[in-house]
Order: C-alpha cells, then structure tokens, then sequence
C-alpha cells in the first residue's frame, strides 16, 4: 500500500470555506490515515463545556456523548489533562466506570486519545477508535501526533476566524435593527410631533407593554404605516 502524502493542516484549512468544513475534513483525514479505526471526533472545550464538533465514522459520536454525559473518560482526561490516553483493551479497562462497557457493547474495543493544545481559553482532542484491541501501533501513535501538532495550530487560527466572521455578522445584523428602529422613530416623531428621545422611549415603553422584542414591534408599525416591510439597507465596510 502506498504510503499517505504527508498531513497539511494549514492547506487544509486555507480549502475549507467554514470551520465545521474543516474540523470534518480533519476528522476524516485522520481516520483516512488510521485504516483500523472505526471513527474519530474532535472534541473541544470553551467556557468548561466539551462537545463533539466534528467526527467520522459511526463509533465517535455516541461514545464521545457517553463520556460528556459521565463527565469522564480517555477523551475529557487528554483534553483536560493535556496528556495523550491510549485504552489498549476496554473489555479490561476499570476507569470511567461505566463507560468502557458501554464501548464494549457498542464495538469499540481501543481508543487513543491526542490533546489538542490549549490556547485562549480553548482546549481539544482528537479522539480515535477501533474495532480490535490493541489498534494503534507505535508508528500510529507518531503519525497522528504528527497530525494533531498540525491541526492544534491549524484550530487556533480557525476558531479565530470563525470568532471574527461571527462578530461581523453580529455586528450587521445589530445595524439593520438599527436602520428598522430609526424608520420607526421617524414615524413616531412626525405623528407625535416630537423629539427622537421621546420617540424611542415610547417605542420602548410600547415594547415592553406588549412583550414583543424592539426591532419586531418597529417593523409592525412601518408595516402596518406604509403596507411595506421595512427596509433594512445593505452596509458594507469601508474600502
């Protein structure tokens, strides 16, 4: 069998237009170079909370949610731990009670489980599994350390991307509340013959009687005015 091109990380993520694109392609390139596995999850944790954010393969999922779920197991202990957690055989596993069972009865036989280094308040793992006991020789544990060294970086500066795509497209949907609200107070101000302060606090005190968020009660009257929904613009940033 040929031997796998060398693992790219940041080519890799430079291909993938969304973060849940890449954490997927990660998880199953890694599975891809590990042919005994029968699935792998990437695991990662912000603000105390682990939650499987991509696998492949049908065993990661429900045996990551196990261990959540117990608050225990090789996957939480390399994340939290930043140490690497290889289970040889978990029909003779007595940690993270009762999670080696329940793998067990679910086909999984070895796990081998990579930190992903912690950085800005983010920790992660990637978490492989596989039918047969004893799956990951001394060549496999290098080469998917090789990966998850890779992809560690590789998450960082996703996860930053991501962060920043976020807060831009909060900060546009901020700015068309805003343009529906300014509609509304124009209407208010040329009925009540009145100031804009005056007018966003009856908009405000309207709001709260009627228990219906800002924005919405301000497109219902422009609608309700005009017999058009109101118009929201299109803002982009500055050249």
């Amino acid at each position: 069998m040929d031997e796998p091109s060398p693992f790219d990380a940041q080519s890799l993520l430079v291909e993938s237009e969304t973060l849940d694109a890449f954490l997927s392609e990660l998880a199953a390139e890694a599975g891809r170079r590990m042919p005994g596995a029968n699935g792998c999850g990437i695991t990662l944790e912000r603000d105390g909370r682990p939650y499987t954010v991509a696998s492949a393969g049908p065993a990661a999922p429900p045996l990551d949610e196990m261990q959540y779920t117990i608050d225990a197991g090789p996957c939480l202990e390399a994340l939290r731990h930043d140490k690497e957690v290889y289970v040889t055989d978990m029909a003779e596993e007595a940690r993270w009670m009762p999670y080696p069972p329940f793998a067990v009865d679910r086909g999984t036989r070895s796990s081998l489980s990579l930190p992903l280094k912690e950085r800005h308040g983010m920790a992660g793992a990637l978490n492989l599994y596989a039918a047969a006991p004893g799956a990951f020789a001394p060549a496999d544990q290098e080469r998917l350390r090789l990966i998850a060294a890779q992809a560690s970086g590789a998450l960082v500066l996703a996860v930053r991307i991501a962060d920043a795509q976020q807060s831009a497209a909060d900060l546009q949907a901020t700015l068309r509340s805003r343009t529906v609200i300014d509609q509304a107070m124009g209407v208010i101000m040329g009925q009540q013959r009145c100031g804009a302060d005056d007018a966003f606090a009856f908009l405000r005190t309207a709001s709260q009687n009627r228990n219906i968020k800002l924005r919405e009660l301000c497109a219902q009257l422009i609608r309700n005015v005009t017999g058009e929904p109101p118009r929201e613009g299109n803002f982009r940033p500055r050249g």
